[in-house]
Protein backbone atom coordinates (compact mmCIF):
# COMPACT_ATOMS: atom_id res chain seq x y z
CA UNK A 1 0.00 0.00 0.00
CA UNK A 2 2.74 2.31 -0.62
CA UNK A 3 0.36 4.64 -2.63
CA UNK A 4 -1.45 5.57 0.26
CA UNK A 5 2.19 7.08 1.75
CA UNK A 6 2.85 9.19 -1.61
CA UNK A 7 -0.13 11.09 -1.39
CA UNK A 8 2.01 13.76 0.70
CA UNK A 9 -0.10 12.58 4.05
CA UNK A 10 1.45 15.95 6.37
CA UNK A 11 1.60 19.56 5.58
CA UNK A 12 5.29 21.11 5.10
CA UNK A 13 6.47 24.68 5.72
CA UNK A 14 10.03 25.97 4.63
CA UNK A 15 11.60 29.31 4.02
CA UNK A 16 12.95 30.29 0.59
CA UNK A 17 16.16 31.95 1.10
CA UNK A 18 16.20 32.12 -2.92
CA UNK A 19 14.44 30.55 -5.46
CA UNK A 20 15.31 30.44 -9.03
CA UNK A 21 12.83 28.71 -11.76
CA UNK A 22 14.15 28.87 -15.77
CA UNK A 23 11.15 27.94 -18.05
CA UNK A 24 12.04 26.23 -21.40
CA UNK A 25 9.41 26.07 -24.18
CA UNK A 26 9.30 22.73 -26.16
CA UNK A 27 7.16 21.53 -29.00
CA UNK A 28 3.72 20.32 -27.18
CA UNK A 29 4.04 16.61 -29.43
CA UNK A 30 6.99 16.11 -27.07
CA UNK A 31 5.69 16.73 -23.86
CA UNK A 32 2.02 15.03 -23.83
CA UNK A 33 3.49 10.90 -23.92
CA UNK A 34 4.76 12.60 -20.53
CA UNK A 35 1.31 13.67 -18.78
CA UNK A 36 -0.70 10.78 -17.15
CA UNK A 37 -4.75 10.40 -17.64
CA UNK A 38 -6.41 13.44 -16.50
CA UNK A 39 -3.58 15.92 -17.56
CA UNK A 40 -3.61 18.06 -20.02
CA UNK A 41 -0.70 20.65 -21.14
CA UNK A 42 -1.27 24.10 -20.47
CA UNK A 43 0.23 25.55 -23.60
CA UNK A 44 0.81 29.26 -25.13
CA UNK A 45 0.37 30.43 -28.88
CA UNK A 46 3.13 32.74 -29.68
CA UNK A 47 2.38 35.64 -31.99
CA UNK A 48 3.28 33.33 -35.32
CA UNK A 49 0.01 31.27 -34.00
CA UNK A 50 3.14 28.04 -32.98
CA UNK A 51 1.82 27.14 -29.62
CA UNK A 52 4.11 25.98 -27.03
CA UNK A 53 4.35 23.66 -23.97
CA UNK A 54 7.05 24.45 -21.11
CA UNK A 55 9.11 22.75 -18.65
CA UNK A 56 10.57 24.78 -15.68
CA UNK A 57 13.76 24.22 -13.81
CA UNK A 58 13.30 25.39 -10.68
CA UNK A 59 16.68 25.74 -7.61
CA UNK A 60 15.62 26.63 -4.13
CA UNK A 61 17.48 27.34 -1.34
CA UNK A 62 14.69 26.02 1.62
CA UNK A 63 15.63 27.12 4.55
CA UNK A 64 13.99 25.22 8.05
CA UNK A 65 12.30 23.06 5.93
CA UNK A 66 10.27 20.38 7.51
CA UNK A 67 6.33 19.18 8.80
CA UNK A 68 4.19 21.94 9.74
CA UNK A 69 3.62 20.20 13.37
CA UNK A 70 7.10 20.85 14.06
CA UNK A 71 8.97 23.96 15.32
CA UNK A 72 11.82 25.89 12.43
CA UNK A 73 14.20 25.09 14.61
CA UNK A 74 13.84 21.19 13.85
CA UNK A 75 13.82 21.93 10.10
CA UNK A 76 16.75 21.31 7.93
CA UNK A 77 18.68 23.75 4.96
CA UNK A 78 18.31 22.09 1.70
CA UNK A 79 18.62 22.83 -1.57
CA UNK A 80 16.34 21.29 -4.26
CA UNK A 81 16.01 21.07 -8.09
CA UNK A 82 12.92 20.24 -9.78
CA UNK A 83 12.04 19.58 -13.81
CA UNK A 84 8.31 20.31 -14.00
CA UNK A 85 5.94 20.44 -16.70
CA UNK A 86 3.36 22.79 -17.16
CA UNK A 87 -0.36 21.60 -17.05
CA UNK A 88 -3.76 21.75 -16.54
CA UNK A 89 -5.97 19.53 -14.61
CA UNK A 90 -10.14 19.77 -16.09
CA UNK A 91 -11.65 17.99 -12.75
CA UNK A 92 -14.88 15.68 -13.19
CA UNK A 93 -16.66 18.79 -11.27
CA UNK A 94 -16.32 21.20 -14.46
CA UNK A 95 -13.83 23.04 -12.90
CA UNK A 96 -9.73 23.69 -14.23
CA UNK A 97 -7.11 23.95 -12.44
CA UNK A 98 -3.26 25.32 -13.32
CA UNK A 99 -0.25 23.10 -12.03
CA UNK A 100 2.81 21.21 -12.19
CA UNK A 101 3.63 17.63 -13.01
CA UNK A 102 6.58 16.83 -11.77
CA UNK A 103 9.06 14.98 -13.67
CA UNK A 104 12.42 14.78 -11.47
CA UNK A 105 13.70 16.07 -8.13
CA UNK A 106 16.81 16.51 -7.04
CA UNK A 107 18.84 16.97 -3.14
CA UNK A 108 21.88 17.11 -1.51
CA UNK A 109 21.00 15.04 1.06
CA UNK A 110 20.27 11.28 1.44
CA UNK A 111 17.61 11.16 3.99
CA UNK A 112 15.56 14.27 2.09
CA UNK A 113 15.96 11.80 -1.48
CA UNK A 114 14.52 8.61 0.37
CA UNK A 115 12.06 10.91 2.24
CA UNK A 116 10.81 12.48 -0.61
CA UNK A 117 10.22 9.08 -2.32
CA UNK A 118 8.69 7.58 0.27
CA UNK A 119 6.25 10.28 0.79
CA UNK A 120 5.43 11.84 -2.41
CA UNK A 121 5.75 10.88 -6.26
CA UNK A 122 8.31 13.31 -6.63
CA UNK A 123 11.23 10.98 -8.36
CA UNK A 124 14.14 12.43 -6.49
CA UNK A 125 17.71 12.05 -6.85
CA UNK A 126 20.70 12.61 -4.93
CA UNK A 127 23.46 14.87 -5.69
CA UNK A 128 26.04 17.69 -5.21
CA UNK A 129 24.76 20.79 -4.99
CA UNK A 130 26.37 24.40 -4.07
CA UNK A 131 25.34 28.14 -4.37
CA UNK A 132 26.93 31.02 -3.71
CA UNK A 133 26.45 34.84 -4.21
CA UNK A 134 29.21 37.42 -5.45
CA UNK A 135 28.09 40.84 -5.31
CA UNK A 136 24.85 41.00 -7.69
CA UNK A 137 25.33 37.36 -9.23
CA UNK A 138 23.53 34.34 -7.57
CA UNK A 139 25.23 31.21 -8.76
CA UNK A 140 23.87 27.58 -8.25
CA UNK A 141 25.78 23.96 -9.48
CA UNK A 142 24.15 20.74 -9.53
CA UNK A 143 25.98 17.59 -10.37
CA UNK A 144 23.58 14.94 -10.27
CA UNK A 145 24.24 11.23 -9.53
CA UNK A 146 23.34 9.99 -12.81
CA UNK A 147 24.50 13.06 -15.06
CA UNK A 148 20.90 13.55 -16.41
CA UNK A 149 20.19 16.99 -14.32
CA UNK A 150 23.27 18.65 -14.04
CA UNK A 151 22.95 22.46 -14.07
CA UNK A 152 24.67 25.50 -14.08
CA UNK A 153 23.04 28.70 -13.74
CA UNK A 154 24.19 32.23 -13.13
CA UNK A 155 21.43 34.84 -12.47
CA UNK A 156 22.03 38.75 -12.40
CA UNK A 157 20.19 39.97 -9.61
CA UNK A 158 20.85 43.62 -10.22
CA UNK A 159 19.92 44.37 -13.55
CA UNK A 160 15.86 43.80 -12.85
CA UNK A 161 13.31 43.65 -14.22
CA UNK A 162 15.38 41.99 -17.03
CA UNK A 163 14.19 42.11 -20.84
CA UNK A 164 12.64 38.44 -21.83
CA UNK A 165 15.02 36.27 -23.37
CA UNK A 166 16.40 36.52 -26.76
CA UNK A 167 13.88 34.07 -28.44
CA UNK A 168 11.29 33.90 -26.11
CA UNK A 169 8.05 33.08 -27.27
CA UNK A 170 6.10 35.27 -25.34
CA UNK A 171 4.74 38.70 -26.53
CA UNK A 172 4.94 40.29 -23.65
CA UNK A 173 6.61 40.12 -19.80
CA UNK A 174 2.88 39.67 -18.80
CA UNK A 175 2.19 36.48 -20.91
CA UNK A 176 5.53 34.97 -19.44
CA UNK A 177 4.62 36.18 -16.11
CA UNK A 178 1.66 33.20 -16.30
CA UNK A 179 4.16 30.44 -17.00
CA UNK A 180 7.02 31.51 -13.57
CA UNK A 181 5.98 28.82 -11.79
CA UNK A 182 6.07 27.92 -8.98
CA UNK A 183 2.04 26.99 -9.60
CA UNK A 184 -0.91 27.17 -6.76
CA UNK A 185 -0.70 23.24 -7.38
CA UNK A 186 0.88 20.30 -8.21
CA UNK A 187 -0.37 16.91 -9.43
CA UNK A 188 0.82 13.35 -9.30
CA UNK A 189 -1.75 10.45 -10.79
CA UNK A 190 -2.02 7.53 -8.50
CA UNK A 191 -2.62 4.95 -11.45
CA UNK A 192 -4.31 1.94 -8.68
CA UNK A 193 -7.01 4.45 -7.82
CA UNK A 194 -7.42 6.07 -11.01
CA UNK A 195 -6.94 9.39 -9.17
CA UNK A 196 -4.78 13.05 -9.24
CA UNK A 197 -3.36 13.54 -5.98
CA UNK A 198 -3.60 17.97 -5.74
CA UNK A 199 -1.26 19.07 -3.66
CA UNK A 200 -2.09 22.77 -2.69
CA UNK A 201 1.32 25.51 -2.39
CA UNK A 202 1.06 28.21 0.08
CA UNK A 203 3.10 31.44 0.24
CA UNK A 204 3.56 35.05 1.35
CA UNK A 205 4.36 37.92 -0.71
CA UNK A 206 5.15 36.03 -4.15
CA UNK A 207 6.47 38.66 -6.28
CA UNK A 208 9.03 37.42 -8.89
CA UNK A 209 11.82 38.92 -10.49
CA UNK A 210 12.53 38.33 -13.98
CA UNK A 211 15.97 38.00 -14.13
CA UNK A 212 18.90 37.76 -16.75
CA UNK A 213 20.52 34.70 -16.60
CA UNK A 214 23.48 32.13 -18.05
CA UNK A 215 23.66 28.81 -18.36
CA UNK A 216 26.48 27.31 -18.90
CA UNK A 217 25.53 23.79 -18.10
CA UNK A 218 21.78 22.02 -18.25
CA UNK A 219 21.97 18.61 -18.98
CA UNK A 220 18.24 17.14 -18.42
CA UNK A 221 17.05 18.03 -21.93
CA UNK A 222 19.74 16.08 -23.21
CA UNK A 223 18.22 12.26 -22.62
CA UNK A 224 14.87 10.53 -22.56
CA UNK A 225 12.68 11.75 -24.78
CA UNK A 226 14.25 15.44 -24.68
CA UNK A 227 17.29 13.85 -26.80
CA UNK A 228 17.68 15.93 -29.68
CA UNK A 229 15.44 18.55 -28.51
CA UNK A 230 16.19 22.27 -28.98
CA UNK A 231 14.39 23.86 -25.90
CA UNK A 232 14.22 27.60 -25.76
CA UNK A 233 14.61 29.64 -22.74
CA UNK A 234 11.41 31.46 -22.55
CA UNK A 235 11.77 33.16 -19.14
CA UNK A 236 13.53 33.35 -16.17
CA UNK A 237 12.59 34.53 -12.49
CA UNK A 238 13.81 34.97 -9.10
CA UNK A 239 12.55 35.31 -5.52
CA UNK A 240 13.94 35.85 -2.12
CA UNK A 241 12.44 35.31 1.21
CA UNK A 242 9.33 34.16 1.21
CA UNK A 243 8.00 31.91 3.71
CA UNK A 244 6.55 28.62 1.43
CA UNK A 245 4.72 25.26 2.06
CA UNK A 246 2.76 22.74 0.97
CA UNK A 247 -0.73 21.38 2.30
CA UNK A 248 -1.55 17.67 2.62
CA UNK A 249 -2.17 16.09 -0.68
CA UNK A 250 -5.85 15.52 -1.91
CA UNK A 251 -7.40 12.39 -4.22
CA UNK A 252 -9.56 13.88 -6.87
CA UNK A 253 -10.73 9.83 -8.64
CA UNK A 254 -11.32 10.78 -12.53
CA UNK A 255 -14.63 9.74 -14.32
CA UNK A 256 -15.40 6.15 -13.78
CA UNK A 257 -12.99 5.72 -11.18
CA UNK A 258 -13.97 4.07 -8.03
CA UNK A 259 -14.50 7.03 -5.10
Amino acid sequence: MRHLLQRHPFPMRTRFANSLVLTYALPPHLLAPLLPPGLTLDTYTDPTGTEHGFVAAAVVDTRALRPAALPARLGRDLILTGYRVFTRFPTPGGRTMRGLRILRSDTGDRLMAVGGNLFSRYRYHHARIGTRTLGDTLEFKVLSSDGHADLHVRADLASTPAPLPPGSPFADARAARRFAGPLPYTFEYESQTRSIIVVKATRTHWDPVPVSVDVPRLTFFDHGPFAGSHPVLANAFHVADVDYGWESGHRRALDGAPR
